[in-house]
């Protein structure tokens, strides 16, 4: 018995089924374009096997890890944290034991897919059956077939973008585009590092900044001088866009003296907790003013209480699986940016939510009305299929299906990436179906639209039409 079934998520109703599957069968074979992830350039640098089915697929993903937890799984049992895995059999083994915790939910449908499609595996994992897939998973990963560069061709992937922190150097990167291997993997600029005063080594990141770009750090003046130089550096090697992960939507329009007296504060360390969410406000519009003269797209993932388990973070760090979603305000947060940009056809704002009761309310109206916004698609805790047909539900009566940006796979997990966009897909060609089958469109329109959802929404929205010569080299190399 397979652990896929050919006509998953598409409709029970037998004629809007077979609408749905004449519209998957058109689109299934585009290629993948990963505008926004979390994967690592050294991967396809090195091109080094993977090491182990634990450190593939369980460690670096968030949402396996955290289920665990959920139900007292020792994350130190597990090895999350940890460089290297000691002990990947064992962690194995105590994933498969509770595999069954993920019935129902998208992990179950992105792992299946890996298992199915990937590695032939067409039993079902649980304790039983945990060495026969760590083997198998284990001999696979080293032939030259699961490479990753091999792999990155097996899905298909047409562009892969990474994030990417202003302190990095991007030497990767730079490696890719200097070599004569044909994939496109591109940074993304996330500053939050030296934009956000509550993240950690905050004063230390700034002056990093400033040292590796000749600029005085403690300046206002400066300060902006170094984050147009990164921002330069970033397109240098490809990037299309910048991405923003602050704790709400806010914005502000300060004038420059008072943003400039405000940054000294913050620069001192002697800004209270209001100065500092006014600061990460002005630098979103900051970043919008930037976006205008250089062209980087902008997107805002707001909305996450980040690290909310405190002695998990205390022990293990960031990115435990510990963010838990927030109620975020946008019509008022976003207000003082848009007021000074948002008429402007050079800025374009891509807007992600973890509240799902600001998709009709808030959202869409924003996208339906300035030409700077966009929306991004399901994030996160709506990355699934319930969360994809509720967003197509409640933001197309007003933003419509050009208002989008297609799909973001948003992702650490690597061999998750065609199965999330399958996912998206199939929920697209549904919903797409039950418009056919209830005469609100016709079935030539949805074969157009399905094929804009896939691949020419997300190429326009994030420019990846536009590479200048040195991208072009890596893309066609």
């Amino acid at each position: 018995m397979p652990l896929l079934y050919d006509d998953r998520l598409f409709p029970v109703d037998p004629s809007a089924r077979a609408v749905a599957k004449r519209l998957y069968a058109s689109v299934c074979d585009r290629p993948i374009i990963s505008p926004h992830g979390h994967t690592n350039a050294a991967w396809f640098r090195s091109n080094d096997p993977f090491p182990n089915p634990a450190k593939l697929l369980i460690q670096p993903d968030h949402y396996v890890h955290r289920m665990l937890y959920s139900q007292g799984v020792s994350l130190e049992n597990l090895e999350i944290g940890e460089p290297e895995i000691r002990n990947p059999r064992k962690v194995w083994q105590i994933f498969a034991k509770h595999y069954f915790l993920f019935r129902g939910t998208p992990t179950r449908l992105w792992l299946d897919y890996a298992f199915q499609e990937l590695f032939g595996l067409t039993t079902r994992l649980d304790a039983s059956t945990a060495d026969l897939y760590f083997d198998t998973i284990t001999e696979k990963l080293q032939t030259p077939e699961f490479r990753p560069r091999a792999l990155y061709q097996r899905f298909n992937l047409e562009l892969l973008a990474t994030t990417d922190s202003p302190l990095d150097s991007l030497d990767d990167h730079a490696a890719l585009i200097g070599s004569s291997w044909h994939g496109r993997v591109i940074p993304t600029f996330r500053p939050d590092a030296v934009t956000d005063p509550a993240f950690a080594n905050f004063r230390h990141n700034l002056d990093r900044l400033g040292g590796q770009n000749g600029e005085d750090p403690s300046t206002w003046t400066g300060y902006l001088q170094s984050l147009h130089k990164e921002r330069q550096r970033f397109k240098e090697l490809g990037a299309t866009a910048t991405d923003h992960g602050h704790p709400t939507a806010q914005t502000a329009n300060l004038s420059i003296d008072e943003a400039a007296r405000l940054y000294a504060k913050i620069y001192s360390g002697n800004a209270d907790t209001n100065e500092q969410e006014l600061f990460r406000a002005q630098m979103l519009t900051e970043m919008a003013r930037m976006s205008i003269d250089d062209g980087l797209i902008m997107q805002i993932h707001p909305g996450s209480f980040r690290n909310h388990n405190e002695q998990l973070f205390t022990r293990l760090g960031r990115d435990m699986g510990a963010d838990i979603p927030t109620p975020t305000n946008y019509v008022n947060a976003l207000q003082p940016l848009l007021s000074e940009f948002g008429n402007d056809t050079r800025l374009r704002v891509i807007l992600f939510t973890l509240d799902e009761s600001a998709y009709s309310r808030e959202l869409a109206p924003l996208a339906g009305h300035y030409p700077s916004l966009l929306l991004g698609p399901a994030w996160w805790f709506h990355d699934s299929p319930e969360g994809m047909m509720r967003y197509r539900e409640q933001v197309t009566e007003t933003a419509g299906f050009y208002n989008t940006v297609g799909f973001n796979d948003d992702t650490r997990a690597f061999l998750s990436i065609p199965a999330r966009h399958d996912v998206a897909r199939r929920v697209d060609c549904a919903y797409l179906a039950r418009l056919v089958s209830e005469h609100r469109l016709d079935e030539d329109e949805a074969f157009e639209l399905a094929g804009q959802l896939t691949t020419d929404l997300v190429r326009k929205a994030y420019r990846l039409d536009r590479r200048d010569d040195a991208v072009a080299k890596a893309g066609a190399a």
